[in-house]
């Protein structure tokens, strides 16, 4: 008995540009995942399901004008990282921190690499995420896509058309970056 194969991303958004609402369903349950984990890592913990959610209603608004250019996680992607800026556009500066500032939970796979105990307090939490922030927006990218996105770093290279070499390098840099933004905020 044969498995039945899954649909490719590329034909689910062609049949939802046709109309078909069940394609979208699909691609909906299939980035769900990826894209909250990605907003929740860089809004705080009370915006993370508004803006995801704002993500796939941009997506269903702008869907007919993907024209397959790029891989549509990839398309998605950009939409989330449009979606989180116009967040912080429409945040007034007013705020107090920790309403300005993001999520400061949970960020243990990077707090792992950067520290011998991944059983951090809040507060190392919160001066970890400041550290993060701090980097160039390229170490970030390069933090997210391993750790938040779970991608290996011949996914990472092709997403960002670099060689195998180049993104283990910038990785390498980014962790390196971190760490010591790390080590000044603790010192």
């Amino acid at each position: 008995m044969a498995t039945p194969t899954k649909p490719s991303d590329e034909d689910l958004v062609h049949a939802a540009q046709q109309g078909r609402q069940e394609a979208f369903n699909v691609l909906f349950e299939r980035y769900l995942p990826l894209v909250h984990n990605r907003v929740r890592y860089v809004v705080p913990e009370q915006d993370a399901e508004d803006v995801t959610q704002e993500v796939f209603v941009a997506a269903i608004r702008s869907l007919r004008s993907f024209r397959g250019e790029s891989l549509f996680s990839t398309w998605l992607r950009t939409l989330t990282n449009r979606q989180v800026a116009d967040y912080y556009r429409r945040r007034k500066p007013s705020l107090g921190f920790a309403d300005t500032n993001p999520r400061h939970e949970d960020f243990e796979e990077v707090t792992a690499l950067v520290a011998e105990n991944s059983d951090n307090s809040l507060e190392e939490r919160v001066a970890l995420r400041q550290a993060l922030l701090k980097l160039p927006a390229n170490y970030q990218e390069i933090i997210l896509l391993r750790f938040v996105e779970g991608l290996q770093f011949n996914e990472i290279a092709q997403l960002q058309n670099q060689s195998l070499e180049a993104t283990k390098s910038t990785f390498r840099r980014a962790i390196s970056a971190l760490q010591s933004q790390w080590e000044n905020k603790n010192a």
